[in-house]
């Protein structure tokens, strides 16, 4: 095994220090990246936070307000930075950035290729899961966009993982220099199968692609196009359904006859006065678990493909 690189090493198991970026943790669905400074301070609903108070603090820690009030310092982990970065483009939430990791089979060590980088969510992703040996190398044909995505790669501590490279891939392709080298190509491009052959001769014997299209029709044109060169070509939608999950109380008569929860244990029971038709009545409490009324449904399809070998 090479010996680890400690530029590469990607650890949050540290004290928190100055300049550091921390995610401000409220709940789950309220968070913001704060970089720490001395003399600096983040005024909430919970009150006053005085930076100061945070440093020397281990990530995870608990920090209490003037107030008394209370948030969490979290590390700034690919997961969490995909709920908190600046949106400049539609971005993929980690839904679909795990099922991607996956059937791109990343591991440690390897050279991924991306086009185009977008707001960073998925390059954060691919970083860590290439690290500490491999490389991410992303292109936009945006150069502010592009500007902005290398200093959200310095915030976070990832910048020695990826290169952000301004080229438009689909009109020029993928830099020669890569011919051959790639183990994985990512394309989340308007028109992928313009960008397609390119990528074919960038990866490796057996590589495998995945273009990413919010409509059926991109994905129609890229699988033409990935017919030439590609095989075991597929292509998922991955929905995700999420539950809420909280403490109740229902009424019930003491008669579970019916019930699809079952009978429930007596001293979970606390018995109310009155009877409804003759029988006693009680406040039973219990766990309610339902869908979330605010389901995030369709972003995209997600096409695979490997390249046939010689």
């Amino acid at each position: 095994m090479l010996p680890m690189d400690p530029t590469k090493k990607i650890s949050f198991q540290r004290l928190i220090s100055e300049g550091d970026l921390v995610i401000v943790y409220e709940r789950h669905d309220h968070m913001k990246a704060v970089k720490v400074c001395c003399g600096s301070v983040l005024q909430n609903r919970f009150g006053v936070f005085q930076h100061t108070d945070w440093i020397g603090k281990p990530f995870g820690s608990k920090v209490l307000s003037n107030k008394g009030g209370f948030v969490y310092l979290l590390a700034p982990t690919p997961e969490l930075w995909t709920l908190v970065l600046s949106h400049r483009t539609q971005i993929l939430y980690i839904v679909d950035i795990s099922f991607v990791i996956s059937y791109l089979e990343i591991v440690p060590g390897c050279l991924i290729l991306e086009s185009g980088t977008g707001s960073g969510s998925l390059t954060t992703s691919l970083a860590r899961a290439v690290a500490p040996y491999g490389h991410v190398y992303t292109f936009d044909f945006h150069e502010q966009r592009a500007a902005l995505a290398r200093e959200d790669f310095e915030k976070t501590g990832l910048s020695s993982l990826i290169t952000v490279e301004v080229r438009d891939i689909q009109g020029g392709g993928f830099p020669e220099n890569f011919c051959g080298l790639a183990d994985s190509v990512f394309l989340d491009l308007p028109q992928p199968w313009l960008a397609i052959p390119s990528a074919g001769k960038m990866l490796k014997q057996d590589g495998v692609l995945c273009s990413f299209s919010p409509c059926i029709e991109q994905v129609q044109r890229s699988c033409e196009s990935l017919r030439t060169n590609f095989t075991d070509i597929r292509t998922f939608e991955v929905l995700l359904r999420s539950y809420e999950v909280q403490e109740g109380r229902r009424e019930c008569t003491g008669d579970d006859e019916g019930d699809p929860l079952g009978s429930l244990p007596c001293k979970r029971k606390q018995c109310s006065s009155g009877r409804s038709n003759g029988k006693e009545k009680s406040d039973v409490h219990t766990v309610m678990v339902r869908p979330c009324s605010e389901a995030r449904g369709h972003t995209g399809y997600l096409t695979f493909a490997r390249l046939k070998c010689l």
